[in-house]
């Protein structure tokens, strides 16, 4: 059984991380899979929108702790991180198409930390979320000392990364750590009419603003004036922007086509 699955439909890519035994936990060959997956949506230009999901009742538990244990499989720290998460990351944040990550189940250690890179995060009812590194002496990784405290907050972020609490999928739209809770009933067919909506709008211009979203970490009020300039300017010789324009003064829907 492929340890991760793509299906793309109607321009919606969905990738499923396919390990339900283990609880969708990270080895090397998944990782590997996964970052080759996402390379190969972002060069689809069929594609206009990635749903990130898992199978079975977790969306992804982190790091497979038996393959770091086993002297024969354990490729080591330095090589998991540099070579799988940080990898995943990275494309996560430059593919110029938007990623949803729908948290299906429980999602820990690197696997919250994946999700919380993505672009829109939903989450079932039943979802959870943990950092669970400190509970077997380890520090946060895949960008999550990065990304939380953005956030939830300098204090929240420390809390919960030096606890290892439980956060319950209503507890984290509260926090601010994702965007919607659905029933665990209307699930996926919530998830469903929100990639279709995310892939019928300006897929340009979505990606110019995650590009924006990812220089406003770093960047100070000027960098970040003189940057929207230059994209807007990219924007508005869109396809998409003279095709919105027209939409709008004939008081029709706009029709996208992603370019």
């Amino acid at each position: 059984m492929p340890s991760i699955e793509l299906k793309i439909d109607t321009s919606i890519a969905t990738i499923q991380l396919n390990r339900p035994e283990t609880y969708n936990s990270f080895n090397r060959e998944m990782a590997l899979k996964l970052q080759t997956t996402l390379d190969e949506c972002s060069s689809n230009d069929e594609v206009r929108a990635i749903v990130l999901i898992g199978n079975g009742k977790a969306f992804c538990a982190g790091q497979d702790l038996k393959e770091v244990t086993s002297p024969e499989l354990n490729p080591g720290f330095r090589k998991i991180l540099e070579e799988h998460y940080n990898p995943i990351i990275q494309k996560i944040r430059t593919i110029e198409k938007p990623i949803i990550a729908a948290v299906n189940g429980v999602a820990a250690g690197a696997g919250a930390n994946i999700a919380l890179a993505c672009d829109i995060v939903v989450a079932s009812e039943t979802a959870s979320f943990i950092q669970a590194f400190s509970k077997i002496g380890l520090i946060p990784d895949s960008a999550g000392t990065f990304f939380l405290p953005r956030l939830i907050g300098f204090q929240k972020a420390s809390a919960l990364m030096m606890l290892g609490d439980k956060v319950s999928a209503t507890e984290a739209a509260q926090l601010g750590m994702l965007y919607k809770v659905f029933s665990i009933d209307t699930f996926e067919e919530e998830v469903g009419k929100l990639a279709i909506k995310v892939a019928q709008m300006p897929t340009k211009a979505l990606g110019l603003t995650k590009k924006l979203l990812n220089q406003s970490l770093i960047n100070n009020l000027e960098e970040q004036l003189d940057l929207e300039s230059d994209l807007q300017i990219e924007a508005a010789e869109s396809n998409d922007y003279a095709e919105g324009v027209q939409s709008f003064i004939e008081k029709r829907k706009p029709v996208f086509k992603g370019n």
